[in-house]
């Protein structure tokens, strides 16, 4: 039995949502692939506003679901810090038994699904913060440029995160593609990737991001202890290892350098950093649960 049907991707009652997030998994590889100019291009513009109509759907819904709890997040510098510290143990999806029993107790097939998804699912960071500091303040765009540059390697090809992660997937022999991911994890990219495309939600990117480098860390050490339980070798985890460590100076700065300088700016910055976070914690909380149900785990 091929290993992809054994844990199922696809519900009768998630059709909708999942033809959707294929929809917009389409718009975003359409609109950030680099191509030459051919075909009608009128044509492509109508195919792709059509598109981005319903992207702007999609995050509003995303972004009504969360507005109350936004809504309560300190609108003063300090105040706000401590609020958005505070997702890191009480925001959506945080302290998810998924990743304990990754650690200890997932198979390698069981490991090798997860990180499928995940693969399949990633929106790729330091595109997201290349996009999202467009004309952003000074202080927050060179806390985010400075994110970006550790992304990229500091400048060494073999210290660039993404094709850390692409080295894990080449060994682990994973194969993702969007037709075999779960509409969760597609909803997770396509919210990450419509906040930093679209500039009516850049702060909005700017809480999403940094909620993903402060809540990452522990999850990241979960996944790297039972990448090391199944004997995978230290220079194919490296990816885990490395975000376990290096997320938590990331996070403190993210929070230091770019959140409390916005919230100082103009406090509606700070709601719209919170509706962000929230949208992003959200997201992975539904991965979560979706990962775990298809894993058939009674946790």
């Amino acid at each position: 039995m091929p290993e992809g049907s054994l844990y199922p991707t696809n519900m009768p009652e998630d059709a909708a949502q999942d033809r959707l997030q294929r929809r917009l998994a389409d718009l975003n590889r359409r609109r950030f692939t680099p191509s030459l100019p051919g075909g009608d291009w009128e044509q492509d513009r109508e195919e792709l506003a059509a598109l981005e109509r319903e992207e702007m759907g999609f995050l509003e819904a995303r972004r009504a679901a969360v507005v109350a709890r936004a809504a309560e997040a300190p609108t003063d510098p300090d105040g706000f810090i401590a609020w958005f510290e505070e997702l890191d143990r009480t925001g959506p999806g945080q302290g998810d038994p998924l990743f304990p029993w990754l650690a200890e107790r997932a198979s390698m097939n069981e490991m090798r699904w997860f990180l499928t998804q995940e693969v399949a699912g990633e929106a790729g960071f330091e595109d997201l913060a290349a996009l999202t500091q467009i004309r952003m303040p000074q202080q927050p765009k060179l806390e985010i440029a400075r994110n970006y540059w550790d992304e990229m390697g500091r400048g060494n090809p073999k210290g660039m995160h993404g094709p850390l992660l692409d080295v894990l997937a080449h060994r682990l022999g994973l194969e993702p593609r969007i037709e075999s991911t779960v509409w969760e994890a597609l909803a997770l990219a396509n919210v990450m990737a419509g906040l930093a495309a679209n500039r009516r939600y850049a702060y909005h990117s700017v809480g999403a991001l940094g909620v993903i480098e402060q809540t990452a860390p522990g999850r990241s050490a979960m996944v790297a202890k039972g990448l090391k339980r199944l004997k995978v070798p230290a220079g194919d985890r490296h990816y885990f290892d490395l975000h376990a460590i290096l997320d938590v100076k990331h996070s403190l700065a993210w929070n230091a350098e770019a959140i409390r300088p916005l919230v100082a700016e103009d406090p509606r910055y700070a709601t719209a950093m919170a509706e962000g976070a929230l949208m992003r914690l959200e997201c992975g909380a539904a991965c979560f649960a979706r990962y775990r149900r298809a894993l058939r785990l009674a946790l």
